[in-house]
């Protein structure tokens, strides 16, 4: 018997692979294909089932393209109805696969066809349980998703199935049955992970305060609804996408979004395509030079969350300008969460730009040391601070105000286009995307502080700390 995670870390997701006697399931796949045939290649294994805890919203799911190219089943638990062919089984089901047995457990609350698989080893003996988004260490999955879909699914109701779900089919399992959670600290699908991707059951009895066995149900439906921040705006239709299916193949997508394109051609189809150009650099190579009218989202950070955070159209054409080599990950990162319109890369990036002779453009940038001396004898100047809204709360530099880039495309009108502003974040790559942001939109006084609030907060600058309201500035 072999399990192994297949954690990715951009966007905090964990599938899982599972073999013995030469057959294999995956659990929950991402839009990729080759690292689940790849695996299952290394142990001379054929796939034989695609297990999907829910229709995901974080991410489009893989299944369609790696059951196509295995002939596995698509699996799923009871209530679930995928717009194309797949296996709804039946709560408390059992599936063969080698000497192992996989038993469904439906556990609706995340969702209403949330369901977890619970495998038992070659004597019987329950061993793990791949719990999905019901489940997370040190928390439960987000009850409040469904509602962007069927209003009168309310969190309310679905933290109620939640409580039932975790009482009467999870927590009346063995100790030490391994738990294996959907995602990990980072995901927006639950609001307290733990950075831990995996744990004993027995423990998170202990530890996580969902599984308190003496928590009364208005309590856990209370603790569970409260505090939840809005979900990133792509997460309902990348639920539509797993539902419904009828997906440009991944292969298709990397094909056309990996077209390499010279400058002259790169500015044609910009133009005639109205493409958004993503340059994924790092986010210090960004304000040195770059393409005006570009936007910057990083690969080295978690490119796919802001993609999906800040570009509100999915059929949005992109044309991407990356590191050499990095083309494909760009692409195949974007499919990930159903940006599929992916149309080329500039070929030779910035170096090639600027020798056909093409503009580019820059950003100002300003070192927290020098900035705070500035700050100091200027305490009028206006500095963004663009991290969340709860960072902000917890600690931040006296006099700044709270931009956050989670809702840029809805505040930028509150800014002045002929103030000047000082931007941070907490490391320096959200105060970049910001940056870029608004360059493209025509705010051009713009000076970015390098390294963020992390290296404010070592100046002699005041810091202070409240709760923020809602409103932004």
């Amino acid at each position: 018997m072999k399990i192994e995670q297949i954690y990715t870390g951009c966007l905090a997701e964990a599938a899982y692979y599972v073999e013995s006697e030469g057959e294999a399931l995956i659990i929950d796949p991402l839009r990729e294909t080759k690292p689940y045939m790849d695996r299952a290649a290394k142990d001379k294994a054929v796939i034989k089932y695609i297990l999907e805890t829910h229709f995901h919203a974080d991410f489009v799911s893989g299944h369609l393209d790696l059951a196509a190219k295995t002939g596995a089943a698509i699996v799923f638990g009871p209530t679930a109805a995928p717009g194309y062919p797949a296996y709804i089984a039946k709560d408390g089901e059992e599936l063969k696969l080698g000497k192992l047995t996989i038993r469904v457990l439906h556990t609706p609350g995340h969702t209403m066809e949330s369901s977890s698989y619970l495998l038992l080893d070659e004597q019987g003996k329950p061993t793990a349980l791949f719990t999905g988004d019901t489940l997370f260490i040190g928390d439960v999955g987000r009850p409040d998703l469904v509602q962007k879909l069927k209003k009168e699914i309310t969190p309310e109701f679905l933290a109620g199935q939640l409580f039932d779900s975790l009482r009467t089919k999870i927590m009346p399992l063995p100790d030490d049955i391994i738990v294996y959670p959907g995602h990990g600290a980072g995901s927006a699908c639950g609001k307290n992970m733990s950075k831990e991707t995996t744990d004993t059951l027995g423990n998170q009895k202990k530890t996580n305060y969902a599984l308190q066995a003496d928590m009364p149900r208005e309590e856990f439906i209370k603790e569970v609804t409260g505090g939840l921040v809005a979900p990133p705006q792509y997460f309902p239709h990348n639920v539509l996408m797993n539902v419904s299916g009828g997906l440009n193949s991944i292969d298709q997508i990397i094909r056309k979004g990996t077209t390499a394109l010279d400058p002259t051609q790169f500015q044609l189809v910009w133009e005639t395509e109205e493409a958004l150009v993503i340059d994924t650099r790092s986010k210090n190579d960004f304000p040195k030079a770059f393409l005006p009218g570009a936007i910057f989202i990083g690969l080295d950070d978690n490119f796919a969350p802001w993609v999906g955070t800040l570009v509100t159209d999915l059929k949005q054409p992109i044309l991407l300008l990356t590191d050499a080599g990095k083309e494909e990950e760009a692409v195949i990162r974007l499919a990930r969460v159903g940006y599929d319109n992916t149309l080329g890369y500039l070929k030779g990036g910035i170096t090639a730009w600027k020798q056909a002779g093409f503009p580019i453009d820059s950003i100002d940038e300003i070192d927290a040391a020098a900035f705070a001396r500035m700050y100091e004898k200027y305490p009028s100047l206006q500095v963004l601070d663009v991290r969340r809204a709860s960072e902000y709360a917890s600690q931040h530099i006296e006099g700044t105000l709270n931009f956050p880039l989670d809702f840029i495309n809805s505040n930028m009108g509150m800014l002045d286009k002929n103030q000047t502003y000082y931007v941070h974040c907490a490391g320096g790559y959200r105060s970049v995307i910001t940056a870029s942001i608004l360059k493209a939109r025509g705010y051009h006084k713009l000076v970015n502080i390098q390294g963020g609030f992390a290296a404010l907060s070592r100046t002699s600058l005041p810091t202070t700390a409240y709760q923020a309201p809602t409103t932004m500035l």
